[in-house]
């Protein structure tokens, strides 16, 4: 018989909460999905569709979307990459309350260039911890997967022992997710397929080098892809990640599901394919392309039913004022429109919708 999830005030959560959450999704059968924003209005949009689905929700940054929501005015890439993380942190501290959900804040693949934007980061975190006593992020992704397993490892270590310090967790990568995510990565047919199923050895390797240390999750490699492929490019081997639990479970006589599984290059992928990942202990999956896509293109159809508000601000036969229809919170709003109702899609293939374990009021 399950046993009723604890809930956690409604907002950001970090530290034992953001345990808390990941243990309730893996002992309820279910996934977290994890957002992909650059702006206030793709937030906005995340938490709407979430809290249209009572689902708990993962918010997360990429380097280029961070640097986006700074502004692509700031000369300086590497503070922009910092400053708009941080600024999108805060934005969310402030309004995730109001959605009434637990929202985890995150950010996404950081290769071995982009320590430094990571370590920016950990700053402010470290700032915002000795003054609250809380961080401003939940989690940090590092994707050392193109380095040798032994620096890959070494980095998280380092990494991981400054982030355990303020209640912070580390995703790591291993074996390399196929595709590009913001220029990290690389294009799926140039990669050695055999570098796109991580084994279970290595998954031992990591939990063996950085359990002791701090909680951190794996993001595995099981032929899975960034962006939307052609059908036959890769093949999904999802029980690799059943095989890396039994094998670390076996080696240290852990609980069923010692490891905290993320799947990466989540769209586009089935319901069944998506069902069996979750049952092997993942409990987030990252969605980008298609919230992106959702959100693009429910321009298309507003411009088509208002075609003479995006060329005149007065219609140059009635004399009749378009500014209405060309404010852009007309227009972004139909857009975050249609991204929520993606993530509420997100969450019923996850399997989260309707469980959030925020407490309600």
């Amino acid at each position: 018989m399950q046993q009723e999830a604890k809930t956690l005030k409604p907002g950001v959560v970090t530290g034992e909460d953001y345990l808390t959450l990941v243990k309730t999704c893996k002992e309820q059968g279910y996934a977290l999905p994890a957002i992909n924003v650059t702006s206030t209005n793709t937030v906005n949009a995340a938490l709407e569709g979430a809290m249209n689905s009572k689902s708990d929700i993962i918010i997360q940054l990429s380097n280029g979307g961070a640097q986006f929501f700074a502004g692509k005015g700031i000369k300086d890439s590497h503070a922009a990459k910092v400053i708009g993380a941080v600024s999108a942190a805060r934005h969310v501290h402030t309004v995730a309350k109001e959605y009434g959900i637990c929202v985890v804040l995150h950010t996404d693949h950081a290769n071995k260039g982009l320590i430094p934007w990571v370590e920016g980061m950990i700053e402010a975190s470290e700032a915002e911890y000795e003054a609250t006593g809380k961080p401003l992020f939940s989690s940090h992704m590092l994707d050392l997967s193109e380095e040798p397993i032994e620096e890959n490892l070494a980095d998280c270590e380092r990494i991981l022992t400054r982030l355990a310090k303020i209640d912070m967790s580390l995703e790591i990568e291993l074996g390399v997710t196929g595709g590009e995510e913001d220029g990290v990565g690389s294009d799926v047919d140039l990669v050695d397929n055999n570098r796109l199923y991580t084994q279970p050895s290595e998954v031992l390797q990591a939990f063996d080098q950085l359990s002791s240390i701090g909680h951190f999750s794996v993001a595995a490699a099981f032929g899975n892809v960034h962006g939307v492929y052609k059908p036959g490019n890769v093949q999904l081997r999802p029980e690799i990640l059943q095989q890396s639990q039994a094998h670390v479970r076996n080696i240290h006589d852990t609980d069923e599901k010692p490891l905290d599984f993320v799947f990466h290059g989540g769209s586009g992928s089935s319901p069944e394919e998506i069902s069996e990942a979750v049952s092997y202990g993942v409990f987030k999956m990252n969605v980008d392309t298609d919230t992106q896509f959702a959100f693009s293109k429910a321009m298309a159809p507003y411009m088509e039913e208002h075609p003479k508000a995006f060329r005149y601000q007065i219609d140059p036969e009635e004399g009749t004022p378009f500014k209405k229809f060309y404010d852009p919170r007309a227009w972004l709003r139909a857009c975050e429109t249609s991204m929520a109702e993606r993530v509420q899609q997100a969450c019923t293939e996850l399997g989260s919708a309707g469980k959030s374990i925020a407490a309600s009021d």
